[in-house]
């Protein structure tokens, strides 16, 4: 559920990245700064209106999972601790916007660095040391979070005094930042939503099957990570690109990570089938769910070099603001793969033939967006 929410409000930092680039592309550093600023009042808009949601909704949201009774309560727990960090959450996620943007990608990573190892020692503290349990957890991960709020927009907020920015959001600006999100909101609900049915099927393929794949998407998001780094670079670089007219820099840019991402992705395939099975064995001691999660990290080894392909081609087309495109194609391809993923849950296929559908989902959104960059139509310059 979180994935959930926080899928779809990524847009507050690749819009603001792709917006913020443009105009600093364009020369006008001061109207950038302007525009994450309304970018930040968008996402604590937005987060607020989440906790309003989740907090007394969690009980009815979590129970869709079909998850038993055990599972569903410890997980209301949860969310509605967590929950209450969301609002900060979107503060980072704007403020990562904008700074990336700028061209810093390096303060981002040592916030989020620093924030991360808090929340470490948090849940260290708050769960083993204090006996808080899941309830510890969250309540980490959300202090966390807005330490790392208040770091990041801080920083924003300073850059913008010194450029003699007003230090208010803009109504009109606002709106602006969520009609261009919107499209971006409907692409990153596509893809929720094929994750979502991942895991709904996942649940119906019994306990053993949802703990491994809970192990598979743990292992699966980092690498997901890493692989995104060099499409997020992307993002910043070829929106300050295009915001100065320079297409063919551009093309360079899209050659370049794509190079970077597919090769990275095919050393981490290589590992992952290297290290898959003592890799499962971390997450916990039942052998089935060991077994059930080594086949399943097998074929995500084997997905991780097509995965690559599409982070890189998504973070160039966001860069260059063609979010139209990318919410048609995230709708097309998460429709092509929802009749293979109700397949495996029809017919109990397991998990590894569940995450093979997934492979084949990657593989369709590799080709439409490489279909895409094939073109000129989406290099659109000027702020």
């Amino acid at each position: 559920m979180l994935a959930i929410v926080i899928g779809l409000s990524v847009f507050l930092a690749y819009g603001t990245t792709a917006t913020v680039s443009r105009r600093i592309g364009a020369g006008d550093r001061a109207g950038a700064l302007a525009g994450g600023l309304d970018g930040l009042a968008l996402g604590l808009i937005i987060g607020l209106a989440a906790v309003l949601v989740l907090v007394p909704g969690a009980p009815v949201i979590l129970a869709w999972y079909g998850g038993t009774p055990e599972v569903t309560a410890l997980g209301v727990q949860y969310l509605r601790i967590v929950a209450l960090g969301l609002p900060a959450q979107m503060l980072m996620l704007a403020s990562t916007g904008v700074l990336r943007g700028l061209q810093d990608t390096r303060t981002p990573l040592r916030v989020v660095v620093t924030v991360n190892l808090l929340n470490i020692a948090l849940n260290v503290v708050l769960v083993l040391g204090w006996g808080f349990g899941i309830q510890g957890a969250a309540a980490g991960t959300a202090i966390s979070q807005w330490v790392g709020a208040l770091i990041m927009a801080g920083l924003v907020l300073r850059g913008a005094r010194r450029e003699g920015v007003a230090l208010r959001p803009h109504p009109t600006g606002v709106l602006a930042a969520a009609r261009l999100g919107g499209w971006l909101v409907v692409r990153n609900g596509s893809l929720q939503a094929a994750l979502a049915l991942t895991t709904v099927t996942a649940a119906s393929l019994g306990t053993v099957a949802l703990a491994a794949h809970q192990v598979v998407a743990a292992v699966w998001a980092l690498v997901a990570h890493g692989l995104d780094a060099f499409a997020i670079a992307a993002q910043a670089m070829v929106g300050l690109r295009l915001g100065g007219g320079h297409t063919a820099a551009a093309r360079g840019v899209l050659r370049r990570v794509l190079a970077w991402g597919a090769g990275f992705g095919a050393v981490t395939g290589v590992l992952l089938v290297l290290v898959r099975t003592p890799l499962a064995g971390l997450f916990g001691t039942d052998g089935a769910v060991q077994d059930a999660a080594a086949a399943a990290l097998l074929v995500v080894a084997l997905a991780a070099p097509i995965g690559a392909v599409a982070f890189q081609f998504d973070g160039i087309l966001i860069g260059a603001g063609d979010a139209r495109f990318l919410a048609i194609a995230g709708l097309v391809t998460t429709a092509v793969y929802a009749p293979f993923v109700l397949a495996v849950m029809a017919t109990d296929a397991g998990l590894t033939w569940l995450w093979a559908a997934y492979a084949g989902w990657l593989g369709c959104r590799s080709i439409a967006l490489a279909w895409r960059t094939r073109g000129t139509a989406w290099m659109r310059t000027g702020a």
